[in-house]
């Protein structure tokens, strides 16, 4: 059993747990990710490891109330435990040798991207942060960006915090302005990726994205995170994460990642016990 050693709402939908898991956090890298079961009868979801504190022995998840899984999952408290915590999975993110990086974070993605700044800034690369949110209620990790970011820009698409506009607005603006970065890094929808990577294209400027939101049982036999990335089948969970972006079909995954919406809105449904009359 895992326990959990600090829960915390960082807004209506998106919850932080830290987790004692010593072996994990061990070996654990950003760009990876666990995978956890909150009981003997649960599924397995895959979760992004969002940080890590090695002499604690603990790893941080982020993740947003979207199914059956993070909904019990988030029923959890202080002190309660989970059942299996695995990891850690996937391939880390390359940082060698960058000097200037652009990290562009999008919604829940930013539990993603902040690690992989967090890792570059303690490197000594100079970090410009962009992350984005449809509101100001939205907003999470903003002072954990802020503190290891040479820059840091805010959006909401309705402008209520920071600046009104889309990420590749702000991205736009800062190569425009001289910015020139060894790479970008992007996580968030997969729209919003795409879009990003429309613009580094533009520039010639590398950009990795993290295809973690396709993702579904993590060991590739599913086939749910299958993807095409230049012409060639690749699975998110055991080829990736990370992936060029420039490279990658991602109106294929798009397409893809709309089958399994119903059957877990019905797990969803299924679940809620808000409705339902006793039976007697």
């Amino acid at each position: 059993m895992f326990r959990i050693v600090r829960k915390s709402e960082l807004n209506p939908t998106v919850t932080l747990m830290e987790i004692e898991a010593p072996r994990v956090a061990a070996k654990a890298e950003p760009g990876q990710f666990i995978i956890l079961r909150v009981d003997d009868e649960g599924e397995r979801i895959p979760l992004t490891i969002a940080d890590f504190d090695r002499e604690k022995g603990t790893i941080t998840i982020i993740f947003q109330i979207v199914g059956a899984t993070t909904e019990k999952l988030n029923t959890l408290n202080e002190g309660d435990s989970v059942h299996d915590f695995v990891g850690p999975l996937g391939t880390p993110t390359e940082t060698d040798g960058i000097k200037k990086v652009a990290v562009v974070g999008g919604g829940v993605g930013c539990a993603i991207a902040f690690p992989v700044a967090k890792k570059l800034s303690s490197l000594g690369a100079e970090v410009d942060s962009i992350i984005g949110f449809r509101n100001k209620d939205l907003v999470i990790l903003e002072d954990e960006f802020r503190n290891v970011s040479s820059t840091l820009k805010i959006m909401t698409d309705d402008g209520s915090y920071g600046t009104k506009g889309l990420v590749t607005e702000a991205l736009t603006a800062l190569i425009e302005a001289g910015n020139t970065y060894d790479e970008v890094f992007a996580i968030g929808p997969l729209v919003m990726m795409k879009f990003v990577c429309e613009v580094t294209k533009k520039y010639g400027i590398k950009t990795i994205v993290s295809m973690n939101p396709i993702m579904i049982d993590g060991t590739g036999m599913c086939g749910g995170c299958r993807l095409t990335v230049g012409g060639e089948t690749k699975f998110a969970c055991v080829d990736g994460p990370d992936f060029d972006g420039h490279l990658v079909d991602f109106d294929e995954a798009i397409e893809r990642s709309s089958m399994y919406r119903d059957f877990e809105q019905h797990k969803r449904d299924a679940n809620c016990t808000l409705f339902k009359k006793e039976v007697k």
